[in-house]
């Protein structure tokens, strides 16, 4: 989820920079881009991903 974030992050910074188009000191290109920096490094930590439980609470590679 947070991969799918910076991805369109990303994009909008891109737009920003492209069209030239004025924003305040908050929301300029560098500043989305780091957000969506941000949000790519938290994705690549496993952080956000979707875990799941296995029903009998085993690890799937374990024999006992």
């Amino acid at each position: 989820m947070l991969g799918i974030i910076a991805a369109v992050l990303f994009f909008i910074s891109f737009l920003i920079n492209a069209a030239d188009i004025g924003t305040n000191d908050v929301f300029t290109s560098a500043n989305v881009m780091l957000l969506g920096l941000t949000a790519l490094a938290l994705h690549v930590a496993g952080i956000g991903a979707g875990r799941t439980r296995h029903s009998n609470g085993r690890r799937p590679w374990s024999r006992s």
